[in-house]
């Protein structure tokens, strides 16, 4: 009995280890905007995907799929299927790994608001008091099952942050793409919370699935209310 006891125990064991090993696959869809934000372009829906699919694989929670850069892969196994590279070395077709899910999201709000703060002085791109900037940012949260189309999880996003005022700020880039210009300011790190928050919600609520969505749900119960103060209801 006791031996029996010990096998179904390692059993559970295995089971559990392999379960709790799987990742699920994802891919990025292209960020869409139904806003009138200055910064965004065609561009941009690329690089706030290729910003999430990094934050993403950085997690080691999921397996993401590339798809923005699709054509070189595809252009690499044409190359291997053409016989001028070794059959050992090349790419090999019908290998690639399908996505579970398609993560969509869209910008459906943003606000940037900047206001004078008395003093102020710029030289080459370093600004010293002067100006208090304030920016915000909402994104629409899908994921969808590829196999069934149903949407599996959804949530509304939101990104704040302030900048300005007394203190140094200086603008050099650094982020990459179309969005470089943007690192430093308060849309920059709107945005970049926003990502953030997409990341962890992400995580919690496809992987972990603990106790952690208690602060998404209360989170989300907070934004609905300050949404229903905001507006007259009949």
């Amino acid at each position: 009995m006791r031996n029996v006891a010990v096998v179904v125990m390692s059993s559970l064991l295995f089971v559990c280890s392999a379960f709790a090993g799987s990742r699920p696959v994802v891919a990025v869809s292209e960020f869409k905007n139904e806003t009138q934000a200055n910064w965004w372009s065609s561009d941009v829906a690329r690089d706030l995907a290729g910003m999430l699919t990094n934050e993403l694989q950085s997690t080691e929670k999921f397996k993401v799929v590339e798809r923005h850069n699709l054509n070189a892969v595809l252009d690499e196994q044409d190359l291997a299927e053409s016989g001028r590279v070794s059959k050992s070395t090349g790419a090999k077709l019908g290998k690639m790994t399908g996505a579970q899910y398609v993560i969509v999201a869209t910008v459906t709000a943003f606000d940037s608001k900047t206001r004078e703060t008395g003093g102020g002085l710029s030289f080459r791109g370093i600004s010293v008091g002067g100006k208090s900037e304030e920016a915000y940012l909402a994104i629409d949260l899908r994921v969808i099952d590829t196999t069934t189309g149903e949407v599996e999880f959804s949530r509304t996003v939101e990104g704040r942050a302030t900048g300005g005022g007394v203190g140094v700020s200086a603008y050099h880039g650094g982020w990459g793409g179309h969005l470089a210009n943007y690192q430093n300011t308060p849309t920059g790190k709107a945005i970049r919370g926003a990502i953030i928050e997409i990341t962890d919600y992400l995580s919690c609520a496809m992987v972990d699935q603990d106790g952690c969505m208690n602060e998404f749900r209360a989170k989300e119960k907070s934004r609905r209310d300050k949404t229903r103060k905001s507006i007259k209801l009949d």
